[in-house]
């Protein structure tokens, strides 16, 4: 499908790392960079969230979505913004877990949307505007790739959003030559991580 940037192959990844994490249910859980929203319906699916927002760039993906919901009934659970970043998310947004697959690479796949960030610009702009939607604790989970990045490249842009990384999971030191997909663990600067994010970070 050429709107999924593996959101339905290793973006499900997610599913069992967090079950594994013994991540508590969440009452509202956010996709960025959603595509058709692979990795938000899933959290739904399992039972990992009541309510769940997404939102993509691109219309075609929230089309994708918009049609998921009206075939499966969820128009009381979920909704999904057409929004560059999270310029167009409503100010009244506010959630309990936040996850994504964002654009993995800098150097490669210029002018491919689902996987190119040009100077990181796309995980900057996030980072430097998500504090207003986040309630107290929340945790972001972001998953990337070890052939495009480490934590460090995105260390001084978390540092500088007023975030914190409270852990690393699966993060090779320094860029691999394979596809390695790791995670990244963001709160709000001073919140009190959860008990199963506190676990990671030991």
């Amino acid at each position: 499908m050429h709107l999924d940037g593996g959101g339905s192959s290793f973006g499900l990844d997610y599913i069992p790392l967090l079950q594994s994490w013994n991540v508590p249910k969440q009452a509202r859980a956010f996709e960025w960079c959603a595509g058709p929203g692979f990795i938000g319906f899933s959290l739904l699916g399992n039972d990992m969230c009541q309510t769940l927002c997404l939102a993509d760039i691109n219309p075609e993906a929230v089309a994708a979505c918009r049609r998921t919901i009206r075939h499966n009934r969820l128009g009381g659970r979920v909704s999904v913004c057409l929004s560059d970043n999270l310029s167009n998310i409503p100010p009244s947004e506010r959630w309990d877990l936040v996850v994504g697959n964002p654009p993995h690479f800098v150097d490669e796949f210029a002018g491919h949307l689902r996987s190119h960030d040009p100077d990181w610009q796309i995980h900057r702009a996030f980072f430097s505007t998500i504090e207003p939607h986040l309630n107290p604790g929340v945790v972001i989970v972001l998953q990337e790739n070890n052939r495009g990045s480490t934590v460090e490249t995105f260390q001084a842009m978390i540092d500088h959003a007023g975030l914190s990384v409270v852990f690393v999971h699966g993060c090779a030191p320094v860029r691999t030559e394979e596809h390695r997909f790791y995670y990244i663990g963001i709160m709000r600067r001073g919140d009190t991580p959860p008990d199963w994010a506190l676990r990671l970070a030991h």
